[in-house]
């Protein structure tokens, strides 16, 4: 439907309530299973040209959101703003954003695009754990897990480029490829606006990457710790992108995730990087079957 008018009414809805301080005054759309604030929807409430963030504390999504901005600098080309976003008196989310005056420049360059199907010859998220279900040998506990993600209200449409197999518990490479879109028409608007969807999209499934290669253990707990992005070109995040995921180091029960969204077009529109708490139980998992 008209995800532009959810998103500016409800979603992105900030009240002014004083100079430099503001407050989610919408509903808290778009949030995880789990009874904490999604952290992809407190980044794509502040942004920019590129942010820097912190998860310092657990988000209650029952409550409204305080935004407090410093203006840490106004310059001609750049200007930086600092953000706190507050609950119960205590901060959840801190942000460094940085925002620039479109300029032009003979220095240019990016990686390639990864060679992929396209996202008309791949299943949906929900298409594969359908395909799934209908497996007879599937224990029914993870028959109940899987089912309960299928009714999951996610705003994102997502095609697996290369679905890791749910029931196997073989290492794989630490990397992951996704089209991706937001599910519904936002039309060409204020390119502000598909930031703030693509900080939700960038969240998305991301630190899960650096799971991979450990898929022998049960989860304990994962969160975001921090999540920095730069946006680089025009893009529509209605429309399919492509999301490169992959994790170059986990230790110390930290994981590092980096990602690219991609244009179909192949031009680089999005570079992401987040850091995050995974903690597992010691004694790997029992076949799944």
């Amino acid at each position: 439907g008209d995800l532009r008018s959810v998103l500016i009414t409800s979603v992105l809805n900030l009240e002014q309530l004083e100079v430099d301080l503001f407050r989610c005054a919408g509903r808290h759309h778009w949030g995880p299973a789990t009874q904490r604030r999604f952290g992809g929807q407190i980044v794509g409430q502040a942004l920019v040209h590129s942010l820097h963030c912190y998860f310092v504390r657990t988000g209650d999504p029952k409550v409204p959101v305080l935004y407090e901005v410093e203006r840490t600098r106004t310059g001609k080309s750049f200007s930086v703003r600092s953000v706190k976003a507050i609950q119960h008196g205590q901060p959840i989310f801190t942000c460094q954003a940085s925002f620039q005056l479109s300029q032009g420049s003979p220095v240019q360059h990016q990686f390639t695009m990864p060679t992929v199907p396209p996202p008309e010859e791949l299943l949906t998220q929900e298409e594969l754990i359908q395909k799934f279900l209908q497996d007879p040998n599937v224990a029914e506990r993870y028959r109940k897990h899987l089912t309960k993600i299928q009714a999951q209200d996610v705003p994102i449409d997502i095609k697996p480029v290369n679905p890791p197999d749910i029931f196997s518990s073989e290492p794989q490479e630490a990397k992951q490829l996704f089209w991706v879109r937001a599910r519904g028409y936002i039309g060409e608007t204020d390119m502000k606006v598909h930031c703030c969807v693509a900080a939700y999209i960038s969240d998305y499934a991301f630190l899960g990457t650096a799971l991979l290669p450990h898929r022998q253990y049960r989860i304990k707990f994962m969160v975001s710790l921090d999540h920095s992005m730069w946006f680089h070109a025009p893009f529509r995040a209605d429309h399919w992108m492509l999301y490169e995921c992959e994790s170059p180091w986990a230790g110390g029960c930290r994981g590092l995730v980096q990602g690219r969204l991609w244009r179909r077009d192949g031009v680089l529109a999005v570079t992401c990087a987040q850091e995050g708490v995974i903690r597992v139980e010691q004694t790997p998992n029992q076949s799944k079957l």
